[in-house]
């Protein structure tokens, strides 16, 4: 057992403070994952911040229609919302994909943006990792990588980012707020986490002690057509193979508004802007989205093991939009 201090945060801004008092320290939510880590010795933090009981816990409906999603959240709650069910369809099915309804039921909307890959090298102490230990290798690229990246990876690591959620909010150009030392600031979600580069033990671009207050829908993306799909081994619950969220506006049978992410893929959820930008305007058939679909997958670079994954992704995608169109065939 390792000792550690325990703080119960009564607003953001004691967080922040009992954050930046504690070197080394976690903010603890659902604790879904880092408890998990704790106990394999991955993570030893010198303290937790209790955020789970902040005034962070409500779904609110902003005055230009989009939603602001507290970051206290619980899963399922969000998953069931009528508002995000009946706006944003793909992100209440991609938490229902994401875990079992015990898990949902504690894991909060900000503690699933944060979850550490399920790379088996980064939770096994033995094995080298370069984002658990830098410099000390990555074991998965000669090693055992069949559900490892196929975009986007670098010679220090090849792991994947597991949230369902967020690929999701990815392709419905959600925002996540912030709250550091330095005062509010927002991130998109699609570029909240980093690709691992040089730097793999960097999951984000939060700065130290910032947490996470809220995640607001558009309400740009209110409403239009949208669906998330899952591939994994198994039909219970289980981490993608590969995954995609698609949200499409067709007007007259001309894509008038897309938006594309890949989960599974790379150290974050992939937004696929080269495939956007190729359908954006053009014609909305399933050869035009397999065109585009293949023109964003022309920059994998797979493994030993994990070449499957890219026509995967490619079936999964091209399927989701042509169902998303209307008048196709189901």
């Amino acid at each position: 057992m390792k000792p550690f201090a325990y703080v119960r945060a009564a607003d953001v801004d004691e967080a922040t403070r009992a954050f930046a008092a504690h070197p080394g320290a976690r903010y603890l939510g659902g604790g879904t994952n880092l408890v998990d880590l704790m106990k394999l010795g991955v993570e030893q933090p010198s303290a937790l911040i209790d955020v789970s009981r902040l005034p962070l816990d409500a779904v609110e409906e902003l005055d230009d229609g989009s939603l602001r999603v507290g970051a206290a959240v619980r899963n399922s709650d969000l998953a069931a919302h009528p508002l995000v069910r009946d706006r944003y369809p793909a992100l209440s099915q991609a938490l229902l994909a994401g875990a079992s309804g015990q898990l949902r039921n504690a894991a909060t909307t900000g503690g699933n943006l944060l979850q550490r890959t399920r790379c088996p090298y980064f939770q096994d102490l033995s094995k080298p990792c370069n984002k658990r230990a830098p410099g000390s290798g990555c074991g998965a690229r000669e090693g055992v990588h069949r559900d490892h990246a196929v975009l986007g990876h670098s010679e220090h690591c090849v792991a994947t980012h597991p949230s369902d959620m967020a690929v999701a909010l990815a392709a419905l150009d959600a925002r996540v707020e912030l709250h550091g030392e330095r005062g509010p600031r927002d991130v998109p979600a699609a570029a909240l986490h980093r690709l691992p580069g040089d730097h793999p033990e960097q999951d984000t671009v939060i700065r130290p002690g910032e947490l996470i207050t809220s995640v607001v829908l558009p309400a740009a993306r209110a409403g239009l057509p949208s669906a998330y799909r899952k591939a994994r081994d198994r039909a219970s619950y289980a981490f993608a193979l590969a995954s995609v969220a698609v949200v499409l506006r067709v007007r007259e049978g001309t894509v008038a508004d897309v938006g594309i992410a890949f989960g599974a893929l790379a150290h974050r959820p992939w937004r696929a802007e080269r495939a956007e930008e190729a359908l954006r305007g053009g014609p909305a058939t399933p050869a035009a989205f397999a065109r585009a679909v293949d023109l964003e997958l022309a920059a994998a670079r797979p493994l030993r093991d994990n070449a499957y994954k890219v026509p995967l992704a490619r079936n999964i995608a091209v399927d989701v939009l042509t169902r998303l169109t209307p008048g196709a065939a189901t």
